[in-house]
Order: structure tokens, then sequence, then C-alpha cells
């Protein structure tokens, strides 16, 4: 019989994480503040930070992009299917090729990504966008290997 696992215990909280590391998070923060000031949607950065974050299995980046992307009324449908996006309808031409090159992105340790994976996402995406976007799935993988590595607690649902 296979025994539940416990819940990491903390080893840094995100509070005393800002206060050890302020300019790593600064400099975190200010990426994403980067992307967001390009105009690229941030619906779709949000999608795409949800998804990151399920495949990297970081609970707290998990629920903190869960938070942001219900605040900015990203249809529940959407949030609900993220995991299987590609059986899943509604999701758009933009949604699914960011979702795709995000998940070449963060998977790139396991397997190259295709050769096409770029010409697919620019067929949606200004070459802007594209290195946008790029940066976007980039901050999401470091914040989920620091949150994930020091076992932030999840924030509360809101």
């Amino acid at each position: 019989m296979e025994t539940p696992h416990a819940l990491p215990k903390p080893h840094v909280d995100y509070d005393r994480f800002r206060a050890s590391a302020p300019d790593a998070a600064a400099a975190l923060a200010a990426l994403g503040r980067a992307v967001d000031e390009t105009g690229l949607e941030k619906t779709l950065t949000e999608l795409v930070k949800v998804r990151v974050s399920q495949i990297n299995g970081c609970a707290f980046c998990l629920q903190f992009h869960l938070n942001l992307a219900r605040k900015l009324e990203i249809e529940a449908g959407k949030l609900d299917l993220v995991a299987v996006w590609r059986e899943a309808p509604g999701y758009s031409a933009r949604e699914r090729a960011a979702l795709a090159w995000a998940e070449h992105l963060s998977g790139m340790n396991r397997r190259p990504i295709p050769e096409d994976a770029y010409a697919a996402l620019r067929d949606v995406f200004s070459e802007a966008e594209a290195t946008n976007l790029t940066v976007s799935v980039a901050t999401i993988n470091a914040w989920n290997r620091i949150a994930g590595g020091l076992a932030f607690t999840p924030p509360r649902r809101t």
C-alpha cells in the first residue's frame, strides 16, 4: 500500500525569498512587466503561465497564476482544460500556438525543439510578439524552479 505524500515543508516562503534576494525578485518581476508593456495579451500570457506551472509541478505558481487568470476573467473552461488544450475546443489559434511553444520551451531538457516549431509560432505571432512570449515562458520557468525548489506555500485561491 502506497503511503500518501506529505505536503512539502517550505524551505523559504515567498515573502522571505523577496527579503533574502530582493534584487533577484525585482529582476524577475521586471521581466514580467517588460512583457506586459509590449502589449502582448495578458490573458494569453497568464494562460501560458498556468500551463507551464502545471508542466513543472509548481503549486505556488499554478495557484498564483490561476488567481490572476480568474481576475482577468479568462473563461473557466479554458482554465479547466488547459492541461489537455490539444483535445479541447475553445482555444484560439494564438492560444494554441503559444501553448505549443511554451510546452516546447519547457520540455527542451527532455527533447529538442522541433525544427518547425518556431515557424508555426510565427504563423500567428510577429517576431516581436514571439520574442516576448519566449521571455514570458522563460520567466515563468525560472519562477517555477525558485518557488518549487524553495517549496513556497501556494497562495489562497481568490
